[in-house]
């Protein structure tokens, strides 16, 4: 049995089958309607979701399973022993996706689970945004060869990023952070990313003048939200919401930054328009940032067949 917590125990050739697979899966949707037929998903959500709830659900309806859908604050994780919870939980369903805060929570699950566990996003890893962007990336490509670069905070997204890139050894993520997050990943994780050449860290105190230059080589230029979603509209969280906004102002993907690049932009929404993204560039590449978001049903529906198929 295989969980996705990350990529840690994914090879590069297992990675690019599930891609390939969800590629022939939204070409293809009525050869895998029964695919999944009888299996049942269980969903459990700590965090906010829009994405990460519909693409699940609809993709194990369109699989021809079920779901069933669970708040944390609902559930008896926030009273009761979790290891029994989680085995209990284990007894009545066939695979489990769960959006949890903490990267601790995510690892208790993937160690005491019996069925297969997937990370829906925690604070340090989003291992399925980045195969929906990857898959986004093949489909406006025709490889994963690209060069993207990241500007924003280094968070869960990042983190996915590089390891996704590091893993594959094909394109060059270059990664342009000022803003670093609280995650489990230090600095071997981005030692060993750089050494594979894959991922190349620029100066954080660079300035939007001198990223420009890098800007007009680049094929995609991404951007995530500089404050947490779980935190953007926390009135404890005001103060530093507003140091943070006043830091990375600087960094926004606006017109003025993106002028002469071929790039087109991504985003893993929801988006601040104003704030880590202009209205102006989200109106220019709204297509392309929805294609993202929609490949996170099918590389969603690839990684559940996978994992409940190994």
């Amino acid at each position: 049995m295989k969980n996705m917590l990350n990529f840690k125990n994914f090879t590069a050739d297992e990675l690019m089958d599930i891609l390939n697979l969800a590629l022939d899966m939204k070409k293809n949707p009525d050869k895998y309607a029964h695919a999944l037929e009888g299996k049942k998903l269980y969903t459990l959500f700590e965090k906010t979701s829009t994405r990460t709830f519909l693409s699940f659900t609809t993709g194990i309806t369109e699989l021809g399973g079920t779901y069933y859908n669970q708040l944390w604050k609902d559930s008896n994780f926030t009273l009761g022993e979790p290891v029994s919870e989680i085995k209990y939980v284990c007894r009545n369903v066939d695979i489990i996706m769960a959006r949890l805060v903490k990267n601790e929570t995510v690892e208790l699950f993937g160690n005491n689970v019996t069925v297969p566990f997937i990370n829906g996003c925690d604070s340090s890893y989003h291992p399925c945004q980045i195969l929906a962007d990857a898959l986004t990336i093949i489909e406006k490509f025709g490889s994963l060869d690209v060069k993207l670069m990241y500007i924003g905070a280094k968070n869960n997204v990042f983190n996915s990023l590089v390891e996704f890139f590091a893993k594959m050894k094909k394109g060059t993520i270059y990664g342009l952070t000022p803003l670093v997050n609280n995650t489990v990943c230090g600095d071997d994780f981005f030692e060993a990313a750089k050494a594979t050449g894959h991922y190349i860290e620029l100066d954080p105190t660079m300035s939007m003048e001198e990223a420009k230059k890098y800007a007009k080589d680049m094929d995609i230029l991404y951007t995530d939200t500089w404050v947490d979603m779980e935190f953007f509209n926390n009135p404890a969280y005001k103060q530093q919401k507003e140091e943070t906004l006043a830091k990375m102002m600087p960094y926004q993907l606006n017109e003025e930054f993106t002028e002469g690049s071929k790039a087109i932009v991504f985003h893993d929404m929801p988006m601040h328009q104003g704030f880590e993204i202009s209205q102006g560039v989200i109106d220019k590449n709204l297509n392309h940032i929805l294609d993202e978001a929609e490949n996170r049903r099918h590389a969603e529906k690839a990684v559940m067949y996978t994992l409940l198929n190994s």
